[in-house]
């Protein structure tokens, strides 16, 4: 093979219960049939510390180190170094070491780094060591999009937060053989920002486990109610998903309850803040927190919802969705980077009352909505299993893949 891999990212890739988990241990998993992977990553909690065994039985080695740095101080350490704040959140002397003790003492012969902050631990390589630097999405412009919509200080932090962080990009994209992100649009976004052309800034897109996530598997069924069921689910303490539930219970809902006085909508979710639990005061909304299997919730929707407004990439909430053959209704940009065609495999709505429009419509047509339902699961199992979306990802860390007619 061609040498052992330093993979580094900012949570530990297990359990892959959330977004960035989901990819990252995949990516693992795919790497260590490859080549010996030493793993260098953060846990957030006690919980997360706990996986570590579970890390260590595909992992070469590994330093898992607990996040111990406040937020507050991390934003003073940051705005002292005119530093993004995202980078000096993630900032730890002891993965530095361990990551200059790996490459000093294994046959590393690439880097994969996921998710930007991580890039701060990536020293200046030999020329026989290639950097991956998988950004996942383009989250300056996210910081960005936030400054822009909104106001006082909090939008002066954004803003500043959105400069900063994209030149650090730009640097590390100069630095790296190949920048990945999850999906086309997503690269071409980067592309058009900072001039990079398509041979050194690829789409490595997610997939869905879907001998996992199909309706035909063995899990828990979920008791409900009555009456016709909506579903969103996600991690609830992510800014874009709260936007999201508030938006959609506050404004979509009632519409919808007005031909549908019976229609719940759960919020399914670890983490709820404060805010979303608040929503389930409100008429028809649950409010679940964590649950133990997703998959339960998800069979049980008449339609599952994501109402995003501001998103990037691939919403894995919707790949798992249509696999197990639910129809979705979605935002424009919550679905803009999956390979999904509108009114046949999913519907799209980018405002409230269209949202209930079509929602209202499927609810009538039970019909129409397992039609969609299944042409969302076949379009999963042409399009997206793990197997088929990573699979040149090693060629690709090693300079052996080619994207678009070239080799990178």
């Amino acid at each position: 093979m061609s040498g052992d891999i330093l993979f580094l990212c900012h949570r530990i890739p297990f359990p892959p219960d959330r977004g960035d988990k989901i990819r990252s241990w995949h990516l693992l998993k795919r790497l260590a049939e490859a080549s010996a992977v030493h793993v260098g990553c953060f846990a957030d909690d006690d919980r997360d510390m706990g996986f570590a065994d579970e890390l260590a039985q595909i992992a070469a080695s590994q330093c898992v180190l607990r996040r111990d740095r406040w937020k507050v101080t991390a934003g003073l350490t940051g705005l002292a170094k005119r530093q993004s704040l995202l980078v000096s959140l993630f900032d730890h002397p002891g993965l530095h070491q361990w990551v200059a003790r790996t490459l000093a003492e294994r046959p590393v012969r690439a880097v994969f780094a996921y998710s930007a902050q991580m890039a701060h631990f990536v020293p200046v390589l030999p020329p026989d060591i290639r950097f991956i630097m998988d950004f996942v999405d383009f989250d300056s412009a996210k910081y960005a999009t936030y400054g822009a919509q909104g106001s006082g200080p909090m939008a002066w932090i954004n803003r500043r937060e959105g400069r900063l962080l994209f030149d650090f990009e730009r640097r590390i994209a100069r630095r790296a053989a190949t920048s990945s992100f999850v999906s086309e649009a997503e690269a071409q976004m980067f592309r058009a920002a900072t001039g990079h052309n398509s041979r050194r800034v690829v789409a490595l897109e997610n997939g869905v486990a879907l001998d996992y996530f199909d309706p035909a598997a063995d899990f828990a069924p979920v008791e409900a109610g009555q009456g016709p069921l909506l579903v969103f689910t996600g991690q609830m303490d992510y800014r874009p998903n709260v936007e999201a539930v508030e938006s959609f219970a506050r404004e979509t809902l009632p519409a919808i309850r007005v031909a549908h006085p019976d229609v719940r909508f759960a919020i399914v979710g670890r983490n709820p803040v404060k805010a979303v639990q608040a929503l389930a005061d409100r008429p028809g909304v649950i409010v679940t927190g964590g649950v133990p299997d997703v998959r339960g919730w998800l069979a049980a929707a008449d339609v599952v919802v994501a109402p995003l407004r501001i998103a990037r990439g691939i919403q894995n909430k919707i790949l798992e969705a249509m696999a197990m053959a639910r129809p979705v209704v979605a935002s424009s940009q919550a679905a803009e980077g999956i390979d999904a065609t509108d009114d046949a495999h999913l519907l799209i709505a980018d405002d409230p009352a269209h949202e209930a429009e079509k929602i209202i419509a499927l609810l009538a047509d039970p019909a129409r909505a397992a039609t969609l339902g299944r042409a969302a699961r076949a379009r999963m199992e042409e399009r997206y299993r793990w197997s088929a979306t990573l699979d040149r990802l090693p060629d690709l860390l090693f300079g052996r893949a080619s994207v678009g007619g070239c080799m990178v």
